[in-house]
């Protein structure tokens, strides 16, 4: 558990002369900058557009810095793939302004059937039912298409300023103490001050930088994965279709309708360890001889692929000034919906401290805290993904995220004293709700800290006191704050937590960021 004298107080909080003379050369604006060789200069350069990169690009780009997202395919990758969002990534797709766009392409986890001999079995629930509750806007998973939700954030980038560069194939990386040269495969050169691997489980830029994988292989049979369309009326849309083994030892087969769209995504087991033919006709095949339905119903085989599943962890999700980030630092099984939502997390909390370093001043120490945080906390999704795939864990509260937190981070500082098992600490996620009548989440959107004070007049520091990316609000007593002061980290979670404001000043002071009325 953090306390006030672990807080961010505690870490290194020299600004250096290169990141204070880079501070006065930065704008506020996200343009590119070539140099006279050519070479194209920005703050961050992003290796990969999946969900991972293209998140971390649009909470960097509002943040004003100078960003470079580079593909090394043609376009955005297609297929449904990680179709789950699960709350606490709906609450970061919220503040980085694309809940509305996710809400309509996407819809609710279809209740499963089970089905045997083309005959109904009979329904069941993949997940318990949550309770809703004021203090989570977002309280079930939401199903909507990987290739959507990349759409939608691409969407996003480009509008804040932002955008991808296709056809861009990583052919080199170096780094030296002042940056990073990355040497794409047409020759260009693009020099950062920071890159992160965005580039997926086989990434690139983790085998460059030598940063070993630890892991496992969870099931060893082969799976397909493919979006397809059947005929007009050859499985209803309102269930989530699965098709047990015929026989022992055989493979299953589901189909999951996809919200808004006339596809449905089949998946198919082959514990034989046969490669699965991922041809039309293959894909067609296999339908046949799971399931009820005759090959020409499946009229069009529109993306397929095939996978083992398997758990690993990169061993370090940093090497001098590049970070590793979603699937480049940890592998999961799709069980359990946790990879895409672990990922986009990722770039949530990596988004803020490359900003806080890179526009506000913040101690280079502060970026030490990406692994610190991320790492414990893909290493149990990873443990819940696995055990959720072999039988022994269920889909429930765990895998919703919302109990996810930093309570031993060293950037959680919680000054009281005798508090309930069950209080809200420094380090947990802040709760939503609308003490006052303001919705707290309302309060919390945007790039910015957040100065809360809850059911108490003690009095605040003054605005001249406190650095310009901090705002304040005061509510009543909420029941899931209680009273106190809190200061709501940019991500969402509580950074410090006090009775009254006494030492605030000097815990953000050790972010290296001036207060409003300072001169810079």
């Amino acid at each position: 558990m953090g306390n006030g004298a672990r807080g961010v107080t505690g870490m290194a909080t020299k600004v250096t002369a290169e990141v204070a003379a880079e501070m006065t050369t930065g704008t506020a604006d996200c343009e590119e900058r070539a140099g006279g060789d050519g070479t194209v200069r920005v703050d961050v350069l992003i290796v990969g557009a999946g969900p991972t990169g293209l998140a971390l690009g649009c909470d960097l780009v509002r943040r004003g810095v100078r960003v470079r997202v580079v593909e090394r395919a043609g376009a955005l990758i297609p297929g449904s793939r990680g179709k789950g969002l699960q709350p606490r990534t709906m609450e970061v797709l919220d503040d980085l302004g694309v809940i509305d766009a996710v809400l309509a392409s996407g819809g609710a986890i279809p209740v499963g059937m089970m089905w045997k001999d083309g005959a109904r079995q009979g329904e069941y629930r993949m997940f318990d039912e949550p309770v809703p509750s004021p203090t989570a806007p977002y309280v079930r998973p939401w199903m909507l298409p990987q290739w959507r939700t990349q759409e939608i954030l691409h969407e996003r980038l480009v509008e804040l300023g932002g955008r991808v560069e296709f056809g861009a194939e990583l052919a080199g990386l170096a780094q030296d103490a002042h940056g990073v040269t990355a040497t794409l495969a047409g020759g260009a050169s693009v020099r950062a001050r920071y890159a992160v691997a965005a580039d997926g489980g086989r990434s690139t830029v983790r085998r460059a930088l030598g940063i070993g994988m630890t892991g496992q292989t969870v099931d060893p049979n082969p799976l397909m994965v493919a979006d397809v369309r059947l005929s007009p009326g050859a499985l209803d849309r309102d269930n989530w279709h699965f098709f047990p083994p015929a026989e022992e030892g055989g493979g299953f087969l589901s189909a999951c309708p996809l919200p808004g769209i006339p596809d449905f995504q089949v998946v198919a087991q082959f514990p034989d360890g046969t490669v699965p033919d991922l041809s039309p006709n293959g894909v067609r095949a296999i339908v046949a001889a799971r399931s009820h339905l005759a090959a020409e119903e499946v009229t069009e085989v529109r993306w397929a692929s095939d996978f083992r599943a398997s758990a690993a962890l990169a061993d370090r999700f940093r090497a001098g000034r590049v970070f590793l980030a979603g699937d480049a630092a940890h592998v999961h099984s799709p069980a359990g919906g946790q990879g895409l939502n672990t990922s986009v997390q990722d770039a949530y909390n990596l988004g803020w401290k490359l900003g806080a370093v890179l526009r506000h001043g913040a101690p280079v120490a502060l970026l030490d805290t990406y692994e610190q945080e991320r790492r414990p906390v893909a290493a149990d999704m990873l443990g819940l993904s696995t055990r959720i795939h072999n039988g022994t864990a269920e889909r429930g509260a765990a895998t919703r995220q919302l109990g996810l937190g930093y309570r031993d981070s060293a950037l959680s500082a919680e000054t009281r004293t005798g508090l309930a098992d069950d209080a809200l600490r420094a380090g947990d996620r802040a709760p939503d709700g609308r003490p006052g009548g303001t919705r707290l989440f309302d309060v919390f959107r945007g790039p910015h800290w957040t100065l809360l004070a809850v059911g108490t007049g003690t009095a605040l520091p003054p605005a001249a006191a406190l650095p310009t990316t901090v705002r304040t609000h005061r509510a009543p007593a909420y029941e899931p704050y209680g009273t106190g002061v809190f200061l709501i980290r940019p991500d969402g979670y509580v950074g410090w937590a006090g009775v009254t404001a006494d030492g605030l000043v000097e815990h953000l002071a050790g972010y290296g960021a001036l207060p409003a009325g300072a001169a810079a």
